[in-house]
């Protein structure tokens, strides 16, 4: 019994002879190898995921080089056919071009030419123009001396009362002073030449005109006058006197002058007013007055 007490103290003299600090020393060793091996085990992970997404991003980049190579031997292809096509146009091209440069000179030789033929038909214009200035002048040199003529004419020419007594208009004595009479244009004037042999009357402008008698001596002559359905006779008028009638409808008279009087034929003219120049032919006398 007097054992158990010795027993029990030897316990307690080792505990006493550890120091406290060793547990926790050990506690914290264990803690550190314990991190470390996590800390290992999570670079090892990690560096297994980065390679992993390497090796995936290799294998992409790879793919999409692939890819860009086979688009760099299309492209290649491409340049090629597009080489050869472009040694086809620039052939072309050269032909264009000296086509393009032979239609210049063609252009700048017509070009020429067209003024050439400007200068030319210029040069024509101005005679020409030249020509007919003086033709122009010519021209109106000779209305001047027309007009000249016809107021000498007019001088010439004699108004005389007519066989009614009224005031006629100018007398013409010849064919010449007719043609003068027509160029003044004061009145119709229709120029006859009636011979006695006929047997029906003559027409002359509006009316009908029949030579009965003549006599040359006396420059004499008779006829008679178709006008509104009635039959006028001139007895015994004299050349260069003015025979003088009415028409219906017109208040001016008609006038015949007969200026030459030969064996059965008689020269002279009618005279009528401008506005019976369209008036209808007379028609076959229906009696004498």
């Amino acid at each position: 019994m007097s054992s158990s007490p010795h027993m029990t103290s030897e316990p307690s003299i080792v505990e006493s002879a550890l120091p406290r600090w060793v547990p926790i020393l050990f506690v914290v060793a264990f803690a550190l190898v314990g991190y470390l091996l996590y800390a290992d085990y999570s670079q090892r992970e990690t560096q297994h995921k980065a390679q992993e997404d390497a090796n995936k991003k290799t294998q992409a980049m790879v793919a999409e080089l692939e890819k860009t190579n086979s688009r760099l031997a299309d492209l290649r292809g491409q340049l090629d056919v597009t080489s050869q096509k472009l040694g086809l146009t620039e052939d072309e091209l050269a032909r264009a071009r000296g086509l393009a440069n032979n239609l210049k000179q063609q252009q700048q030789k017509n070009d020429a030419q067209l003024r050439e033929q400007i200068g030319a038909v210029q040069a024509d214009t101005t005679t020409k123009f030249g020509q007919v200035s003086t033709q122009l002048n010519g021209t109106q040199t000779d209305l001047n001396a027309t007009k000249a003529d016809l107021a000498a004419a007019k001088e010439s020419m004699q108004s005389m009362k007519g066989d009614l007594g009224i005031q006629s208009g100018l007398i013409a004595r010849n064919h010449d002073e007719v043609e003068e009479l027509k160029r003044l244009g004061e009145r119709d004037i229709f120029e006859f030449s009636l011979n006695k042999a006929k047997k029906g009357p003559d027409h002359v402008g509006p009316i009908q005109v029949q030579l009965k008698k003549t006599d040359p001596k006396k420059y004499k002559y008779t006829l008679n006058v178709v006008a509104d359905d009635k039959v006028i006779e001139k007895k015994d008028r004299t050349a260069g006197e003015p025979i003088q009638f009415y028409v219906h409808g017109m208040r001016a008279p008609y006038e015949i002058v007969v200026f030459d009087v030969s064996k059965d034929q008689v020269k002279g003219y009618l005279s009528t007013p401008k506005s019976a120049a369209a008036g209808p032919p007379a028609s076959s006398p229906t009696g004498s007055y």
